[in-house]
């Protein structure tokens, strides 16, 4: 790859990051007279840890890295944003990314004024990475690979050795998207990140870990470039009560385990349950928490479960999931209930 610093927008690589005066003092205690906060305490009444050491600490020991190669945000988004805001000059420079794949990447680039180049990774039937027709998209102006793995909506992981290709022969970042890695037999790429100096595995606590609704994503690359996006990011992006919870969570690890292994089941004994009804089509493989269906008539059976109170994603109008639903693993009451609404709708035909 080009040396890192080249591929570093000039801004960002002069740019002097917000600092405050607690990051001069090292003390356990001390009477804090300088960030203009009530003093009165509720639990809340302090700026949290700009820097969420404690939580990092706690990340990094259970993801097997150094604290200094991750960086938690407000969702994997806001790493997806600065990812932009880092590498990628405004009217100027393009991306790369497969298709199809997570909508926010495109979003991002629309939003930072950043060219976003699709390749589509379905052959067929088979939803399968080709590194060389991602290669023939860049040119000298791209400077970041959006790759998705297991990815989303398809499901699949995405073939190592072709990954591993990119990383290899590609001159800028590439971004693996692993927000599905833990319902998934393959190996995450964090265990790479010495290898591969071009590399940022995003991750969340999203999905397999049950806390979507704090909102904590993470990005885990090399020291050097974790430094610049925590240089561009805002100084107290992760609330007191975000990384009070996320600590709550990370305790229960054994649980999580067994609760992915529930899912994984839930999910192979769904996938057949639905590929045997006569108006589904297929059924893709899966290496995440949800299933794509093609079937027969897909925006009438949305519209029929959306009647029976049961919400799925219609993915009929993206390129490469024509007659495509998205069905995400529930518990087994919710699967059972949308078994039976699918019986349903079967006696209707």
């Amino acid at each position: 790859m080009r040396p890192l610093i080249e591929l570093i927008r000039n801004n960002i690589r002069n740019l002097a990051p917000y600092s405050t005066a607690r990051d001069e003092y090292s003390g356990a205690i001390g009477i804090f007279l300088d960030a203009n906060e009530n003093p009165y305490s509720n639990g809340v009444n302090r700026y949290p840890d700009p820097h969420q050491s404690e939580l990092k600490n706690k990340i990094a020991s259970i993801k097997r890295v150094q604290p200094s190669q991750l960086f938690i945000g407000n969702g994997s988004d806001e790493a997806i944003d600065i990812i932009y805001r880092v590498f990628c000059n405004p009217g100027t420079d393009n991306v790369v990314a497969i298709a199809p794949t997570y909508g926010m990447y495109k979003v991002a680039a629309n939003i930072n004024d950043i060219q976003y180049r699709e390749v589509s990774i379905k052959r067929g039937d088979v939803f399968r990475l080709e590194a060389d027709k991602l290669l023939e998209a860049t040119d000298q102006q791209t400077k970041v690979i959006f790759l998705c793995s297991p990815n989303n909506p398809s499901g699949n992981n995405l073939d190592h050795n072709e990954i591993n290709k990119l990383l290899r022969s590609f001159q800028g970042i590439v971004v693996i998207d692993e927000a599905y890695i833990d319902f998934s037999t393959a190996g995450s790429y964090c265990k790479k990140l010495s290898e591969y100096p071009n590399l940022i595995v995003l991750q969340t606590l999203s999905k397999a870990w049950g806390v979507a609704g704090i909102r904590m994503g993470l990005a885990f690359a090399s020291e050097e470039i974790i430094h610049f996006m925590s240089k561009v990011k805002y100084p107290y992006n992760i609330n007191v009560l975000t990384q009070d919870a996320a600590l709550e969570i990370l305790k229960q690890e054994d649980d999580v385990r067994e609760m992915i292994k529930l899912l994984q089941r839930e999910r192979d004994e769904l996938s057949i349950r639905i590929n045997s009804f006569p108006f589904i089509e297929k059924v893709y493989p899966s290496d995440a928490n949800f299933l794509l269906i093609k079937c027969f008539n897909p925006k009438k059976i949305y519209n029929f479960l959306l009647k029976k109170g049961i919400i799925v994603r219609d993915r009929s109008n993206v390129p490469g999931c024509e007659s495509c639903l998205r069905i995400s693993i529930g518990t087994p009451e919710e699967n059972s209930a949308l078994i039976k609404a699918l019986l349903a709708y079967e006696l209707l035909l």
